[in-house]
């Protein structure tokens, strides 16, 4: 059973904006800010789909008062990529980062963290459609930057460290991504404290690397910590919360506890379907997961349907 390398890393840095907007006028720079606090607020909350027409709205204004080209337009391209990609729609957010990469290069050079911040969402893009051989050379980029020019305990290192382990978790290269999961969340536990939500991401992360090297309980010990921090910070229907319960489900599954993971794989995809609706990428891996729980319990004909679910996602969407 497949537990899934979470996306979410690219969360926080690309929704942190905080944009000098030259001689707009108080009524443009308040719609702005408005627009920019209610989708940041969104976003956290993981309602994607609710954040998108904000930073739609907000790319528009900051095109319509810079020009398309300007280092000010940067930003709510990123973010608008940022809520495409975790919305599953890999191919709308590419080109959105490939043209943020594009005039922060241009306007800050090669070597800045904002450059990093898009190299990093760029490279986890990529991880998500398995393309690992782009994804790679990206995130290493992003951390190099990173570590160049930010303290070595600044927290924006977190990201590119988490995705780059995602990448090496996908190909089955466990020893290369436990220190870097393990990196970036005593970096996030030092900066946040060890009940932040931020860190949920790499809980799960760690907990799918234990799980391959056959640490059932420290990864189930994490699992459990990752779901009670996000409850606590986000409530019961945050994303983070079903990619854990899937994994703790996979788990499951690999010990014969059939019945806790059937609950937990249901749990995953009722809040998948409440939070992306009903064809996002994450949700195949888990409905994959229910059928092989149905039929290690010889509920062939359960199984047989889930799984035709599973395939029509995956025919109109990439998998992560």
């Amino acid at each position: 059973m497949k537990a899934l390398k979470a996306s979410i890393c690219v969360a926080v840095t690309a929704l942190a904006l905080s944009l000098a907007f030259g001689a707009s006028s108080h009524a443009e720079e308040d719609e702005t800010d408005a627009l920019t606090r209610q989708m940041k607020e969104l976003y956290r909350a993981g309602k994607y789909m609710e954040a998108l027409p904000l930073a739609q709205k907000s790319l528009v204004l900051h095109e319509k008062q810079f020009g398309p080209d300007d280092a000010h337009v940067a930003m709510p391209l990123s973010d608008l990529g940022t809520i495409h990609h975790n919305l599953g729609e890999y191919a709308v957010a590419e080109p959105l980062y490939k043209r943020a990469l594009a005039i922060r290069e241009k306007t800050l050079g090669p070597d800045h963290a904002e450059v990093a911040m898009v190299l990093n969402n760029l490279g986890d893009l990529y991880r998500a459609e398995r393309r690992y051989a782009e994804a790679e050379p990206l995130l290493k980029r992003s951390i190099a930057i990173d570590e160049r020019v930010l303290d070595p305990d600044d927290p924006s290192i977190v990201l590119p460290l988490c995705n780059l382990g995602a990448v090496y978790s996908s190909q089955g290269r466990y020893d290369q991504a436990e220190p870097l999961f393990e990196r970036g969340l005593a970096v996030l536990e030092k900066a946040l404290g060890p009940d932040d939500p931020e860190a949920t991401v790499l809980l799960n992360n760690l907990a799918d690397t234990y799980t391959h090297q056959h640490r059932d309980a420290d990864a189930e010990r994490l699992l459990k910590r990752s779901m009670a921090v996000t409850e606590k910070a986000n409530g019961p229907d945050h994303p983070d919360i079903a990619q854990a319960l899937n994994n703790l489900g996979a788990l499951y599954g690999r010990q014969g506890r059939n019945a806790e993971a059937e609950r937990l794989f249901k749990q995953s995809v009722a809040i998948f379907e409440k939070t992306f609706g009903p064809d996002h990428p994450d949700l195949a891996g888990v409905l994959d997961n229910l059928a092989n729980v149905y039929k290690n319990q010889g509920r062939h004909a359960d199984a047989e349907q889930v799984l035709k679910r599973s395939m029509a996602i995956r025919g109109k969407t990439k998998p992560i």
